[in-house]
């Protein structure tokens, strides 16, 4: 007796994986895969490099004892640690510069390169026309073209910005003479570069759809992105309040400050509370008689503490995320207006 073996029971016995993944948003996803790919391994190549700047750095500041040092430095602690702190900038400086320099520019290069070029080749050559024939809507595969890259840009600049942030806390004070204030590394270090990516991307995408061609597009986003990056690095000593320095020398000098807080400017400060503006009594022979004649008794430094640091910057990257979300709306809009048109 022959035995038969049905083709139902052959199709149960294969098990075939398929993609949750359907339609536009599983064709975006394949047209993608690549840069997915070469950003995962970007990400493993800056993650190895990362763990080894890290532990090399660490190693140095402890077998010197320089945390918390700089080259001119008032701790006793400190006291003979200065050719040790020069030779730490000498061979991580560079490093720890190269590594904040691009994170400045990361949201740049993900506007011009992911968010114009993604709808602006695509009404550039006519080829978002072919997408339309095939019972997809224009919203629809606006949704999917844009919903996959900006899942990749979340993903891979959170993870970018998480290794920088985690590589660099031992060196982001005195030692490396790079402070948490410095633009470079302000924009490079926690959620800040994850929002202004988003933020760029955005803008990219809503670029394209206005200049309707990929290289005006890009242009376009660079310029847009650094601008908005150069208003809110104008806003961000005024997120929060500032903390006031009392001096009785009336020396009103960042020098006053301990390296990691942010100055803010000072003055003088009279017997009855009255600050006055720094200048007011400039150096020279009147200088006493004008302090004697203001009735001057100190002196007031106002600054932004290290404990400032994570506030402003949670802060700053709601603020640049709202931006990003405000644009949607323009976005869909414009979307809809130059889609129907198409």
């Amino acid at each position: 007796m022959s035995t038969r073996t049905t083709g139902s029971g052959s199709a149960h016995s294969r098990r075939i994986w398929r993609s949750p993944l359907r339609g536009a948003t599983w064709l975006v996803w394949r047209q993608h895969r690549w840069a997915v790919r070469l950003l995962t391994a970007l990400v493993l190549v800056c993650a190895a490099g990362a763990v080894l700047l890290r532990a090399r750095m660490a190693d140095y500041i402890d077998s010197h004892h320089i945390a918390g040092c700089s080259e001119i430095s008032r701790l006793a602690a400190c006291a003979g640690t200065q050719d040790a702190v020069a030779a730490f900038r000498a061979a991580y400086g560079g490093p720890i510069g190269l590594m904040t320099t691009g994170m400045l520019f990361l949201p740049v290069v993900t506007g011009m390169l992911l968010g114009a070029p993604l709808i602006a080749r695509e009404l550039e050559h006519g080829t978002a026309r072919l997408a339309w024939t095939q019972a997809v809507s224009p919203v629809r595969w606006l949704a999917a073209k844009c919903a996959v890259p900006a899942g990749i840009v979340l993903v891979a600049s959170s993870a970018l910005a998480a290794l920088v942030t985690w590589c660099l806390r031992p060196a982001v004070d005195e030692v490396s003479g790079t402070y948490w204030y410095a633009t470079s590394a302000f924009n490079a270090l926690g959620p800040v570069p994850v929002a202004y990516c988003l933020l760029a991307f955005t803008t990219g995408v809503l670029g394209g759809l206005v200049v309707r061609r990929t290289v005006p597009a890009m242009a376009l986003t660079a310029v847009l992105t650094a601008l908005m990056s150069y208003a809110f690095d104008a806003v961000r000593p005024h997120l929060m309040p500032t903390v006031t320095t009392w001096s009785a020398s009336g020396s009103t000098d960042a020098s006053e400050l301990p390296d990691s807080s942010w100055y803010q400017g000072g003055g003088l400060l009279t017997a009855s509370g009255d600050r006055l503006p720094d200048g007011t009594c400039p150096a020279g022979e009147g200088y006493a008689s004008c302090l004697s004649g203001h009735k001057v008794v100190g002196a007031y430094i106002d600054n932004h503490p290290v404990s400032h640091h994570w506030p402003l910057a949670w802060t700053e990257s709601a603020m640049v995320a709202g931006v990003a979300l405000v644009l949607l709306p323009a976005l869909t809009l414009i979307a809809y207006r130059v889609l129907r048109r198409r």
